[in-house]
């Protein structure tokens, strides 16, 4: 089985400048496992590393898929145990890098054995939902899967039914799957690394990026990949992106897009707060302390 160093925990808090001093110190190389990154063109607002950091140290998983293609959670696995595979054959150390929880747990745990989609399961719910509205549905969600539903937003049909599908096919609640599957046999040996700053520091971090972004186009990237591909592809549902969307279809002034973006983005970090510290195996340590981490990474048995 082999080994890799995760390094996980929310937006701004420091993963790609630790990921890339432990790669300098221990002889590693960055898998990246960021769900935006991936993309190629969408650069400013998915912060990606850049050209010197990338000739630095070598990344993987980034800039692999065009802006209309889809791409989901299997593929990640698929490429990311190519790379892990050809980094270990070299001698070098995985690392992994990101805060798409998704991406780690099912790279770590395997892929959960969850029913395939059922058209005609799905075509009855989202019928349902047109005529009697998504509160409807919700709320039966709330009575078959409460658990689930907790984690849910109400305004959110994709998810809202795929639980439900998943229920009515197996009749079986979607998080009772989820807790198997946390328990199933590992496929890595992973050493978990979280890194975090108290609330007001990440959330000055973020504004601080935001700003960074806003100074740097991005209003004139996404008005350029708009133009290119249309507002409705894949990555244009990341924060960042689909807030300047709303502002050039005239929907909303740009300070209000700049202020959304701060309010979604750390929004967004305390669900991946929330994800990871419900990880068992993540060791937090302060985005600043590289030493600790660097020491932490070195007496894992992965090294």
């Amino acid at each position: 089985m082999h080994c890799i160093v995760i390094i996980c925990g929310p937006t701004a808090s420091g993963k790609t400048r630790a990921g890339i001093e432990l790669a300098l110190k221990v002889g590693g190389e960055i898998v990246s496992a960021d769900s935006q990154q991936v993309w190629r063109h969408f650069d400013i607002g998915t912060a990606k590393s850049t050209a010197a950091e990338r000739a630095a140290v070598p990344h993987h998983l980034i800039d692999i898929a065009e802006p209309k293609e889809r791409f989901d959670a299997a593929q990640f696995v698929g490429l990311a145990d190519a790379a892990i595979e050809d980094i270990t054959s070299r001698g070098r150390m995985p690392i992994v890098v990101g805060g798409t929880g998704m991406y780690l747990r099912m790279l770590v745990c395997g892929m959960c054995e969850a029913p395939p989609r059922d058209p005609d399961v799905r075509s009855g719910l989202e019928g349902e939902s047109e005529k009697y509205g998504l509160k409807r549905l919700y709320e039966r969600l709330i009575e078959v899967d409460p658990e689930s539903a907790s984690k849910i937003k109400s305004n959110d049909p994709v998810r809202i039914i795929r639980a439900l599908e998943i229920h009515r096919i197996t009749g079986i609640p979607a998080c009772e799957l989820r807790k198997r599957h946390d328990f199933g046999e590992r496929r890595y040996e992973a050493e978990w690394i979280g890194l975090t700053l108290e609330r007001k520091g990440l959330y000055s971090r973020i504004d601080s990026r935001v700003d960074a972004m806003i100074a740097n186009g991005l209003l004139e990237e996404a008005r350029a990949l708009r133009d290119r591909y249309g507002d409705q592809v894949q990555p244009f549902a990341a924060v960042g992106y689909k807030e300047m969307a709303s502002h050039l279809r005239g929907e909303i002034s740009f300070d209000e897009a700049v202020r959304l973006i701060k309010q979604n983005t750390r929004r967004f970090a305390k669900r991946q707060l929330t994800w990871f510290r419900a990880e068992p195996a993540v060791v937090w340590y302060s985005g600043d302390d590289i030493e600790s981490i660097a020491a932490s990474a070195h007496a894992t048995s992965c090294l």
